[in-house]
């Protein structure tokens, strides 16, 4: 689904730009729930407000609740037919290549440099080769990660640097407030 809203929102309608999409899908991946209703209510909601993430919210679950239920019933009956398990094979094997390709679609952005394979090929060796859950695989990578994207000197003094002056002028902007204030509360006295 995730490769859809790709497709459908960056490159045929052009409503995102690659950076918009990455930044809703990893918000999307942050919060509860599933990942391709949340990028598209996050979309939905930068592009028409609350109605547009109402909109996109039912867009993304209404039909799909309706379509496993229908799916549901007929399972139910023909689930022995060899058949329907051959269909059921073949469609699970189609999912696991679409994630494949949007994961290589996606992640390609996101690899910047040779260590960052470095920590990707030992991830995936844990988790999908030895079978060592992903929690305790993130306590043992996630530090290494860290350290390795860890901002330069360069880096942390602009970032200081840019939040001292915006600092500075909140603090004049609150303190203009609070003199505008006072004035007006003294004139009605």
């Amino acid at each position: 689904m995730v490769a859809y809203l790709r497709d459908h929102l960056v490159k045929r309608r052009q409503w995102l730009n690659d950076d918009q999409f990455l930044a809703a899908l990893e918000i999307g991946e942050t919060v509860p729930g599933l990942i391709s209703t949340n990028v598209s209510v996050i979309v939905g909601s930068r592009l028409r407000g609350v109605r547009g993430a109402i909109a996109a919210a039912l867009g993304m679950t209404l039909p799909g609740a309706i379509a496993v239920f229908a799916l549901g019933l007929l399972y139910a009956r023909f689930r022995s037919d060899p058949e329907v398990k051959a269909v059921l094979t073949g469609v699970s094997s189609a999912a696991v290549g679409l994630i494949l390709a949007v994961s290589l679609q996606i992640g390609r952005r996101e690899l910047d440099r040779w260590l960052d394979l470095a920590l990707l090929i030992p991830t995936f060796v844990l988790v999908g080769i030895v079978h060592i859950s992903l929690l305790p695989t993130l306590v043992m990578i996630a530090p290494i990660a860290i350290w390795i994207h860890r901002p330069d000197r360069a880096e942390l003094t602009d970032y200081h640097t840019r939040q001292a002056a915006y600092h500075a002028q909140l603090a004049a902007h609150h303190a203009e407030v609070a003199t505008t204030s006072g004035t007006s509360i003294d004139r009605e006295s």
